[in-house]
């Protein structure tokens, strides 16, 4: 089975998108601002939505099953304030739970978080447990940066994301570390703000203690682990100077990357500087970068071509497509085993 880590709804039905947009205007106006009853999309528009967009690129490039979560770029955090962020999360977790019901073999759940800058961690509480509980998703996505580019929060490692972090020891759950839009003109938000978010994640892993409070935490950086791997030895000497542990320690039982690396010599460099046992295939196909490539003739998010191309054995192959996915997400390898997989 290949089980890609890292897929959004970015083809939802035009719908979510004007009614968002009547959320926004109703901050200023609340006179205008939507009931979440207001948004109406069919179960065949989801269909289409998917059938004709992800479904069809996994049926053509091969792989078998997503963790799907709400599209990335549209959490959008900064906009509003808890009550706004709270409404919009739950609206698009419904979604996802929908596509996740009409497409149980192929998708499965990635919970959105209601965060807002400056608001506790805890108020995201009972959305995570209602995804997890009632909708069966497997993951949350935590957005280490709720103001969009500011970074105004505290590192990780702060007491600040215990609340978050507690749910998800208790739930057996991980986070997949992702910011949304950036509203800093100085951040492209693919190009730039994600892949600073990434490096930034493990860099404020490396220098606390996080682990020894939560040993079975578990993180997955996005997009190769932006500059991580192609500056480890950067990371690991300033473990060092830190008098931290060796970075096989100290982070890479709680810390994987997954393949969202668009060619072939990224995906080399990946799989020879980090352990095999923490990559995780993932494409974020219909995100980012959706462009054919023109050196390749194939599109930059194939990913798993990349994965055959790479010069490791099957056993590693397996555990990229696989068995590292089954054992960072439990509750993944319960619904794969639940039904005879």
């Amino acid at each position: 089975m290949i089980i890609d880590c890292h897929g959004h709804y970015t083809t939802a039905p035009k719908a979510l998108e004007t009614w968002r947009n009547q959320q926004i205007a109703g901050i200023k106006d609340p006179a205008v601002m939507p009931k979440a009853a207001d948004l109406r999309i069919s179960d065949d528009e989801i269909r289409e939505s998917i059938e004709t967009n992800q479904l069809a690129k996994m049926r053509e490039r091969g792989s078998d099953l997503t963790i799907f979560s709400p599209r990335a770029s549209f959490m959008a955090h900064h906009i509003g304030d808890v009550a706004v962020s709270s409404t919009w999360a739950a609206i698009c977790n419904e979604l996802v739970h929908r596509v996740a019901t009409l497409f149980p073999d192929h998708f499965i759940g990635c919970a959105m978080l209601p965060q807002s800058p400056g608001v506790d961690p805890a108020t995201c509480i009972p959305e995570l447990e209602k995804c997890v509980k009632e909708y069966g998703f497997v993951a949350i996505n935590l957005n280490p940066d709720p103001s969009g580019g500011h970074w105004t929060s505290p590192p990780l490692t702060d007491r600040h994301w215990y609340p978050i972090y507690e749910k998800m020891v208790e739930y057996d759950i991980p986070a997949m570390i992702h910011v949304s839009t950036s509203c800093n003109a100085c951040f492209h938000t693919t190009g730039a703000h994600y892949i600073n978010a990434d490096t930034t994640a493990v860099m404020q892993l490396i220098q606390g203690d996080l682990f020894k409070d939560f040993p079975t935490l578990r993180f997955v950086i996005p997009h190769g682990g932006g500059a991580a791997p192609y500056h480890w030895g950067r990371y690991r000497g300033l473990a060092q100077e830190l008098k931290k542990p060796l970075l096989a320690d100290h982070l890479l039982g709680n810390v994987f990357f997954d393949t969202c690396v668009y060619h072939q010599p990224g995906i080399d460099l990946l799989t020879r500087v980090i352990p095999i046992d923490n990559i995780l295939f993932a494409s974020e196909m219909i995100g980012a970068v959706r462009g054919i490539d023109p050196e390749t003739g194939h599109h930059f998010d194939d990913t798993k071509r990349y994965i055959e191309a790479a010069r490791i054995d099957p056993e590693a192959r397996h555990k990229i497509y696989e068995g590292n996915a089954r054992r960072v997400y439990p509750r993944l390898d319960a619904a794969l085993k639940a039904r005879g997989l």
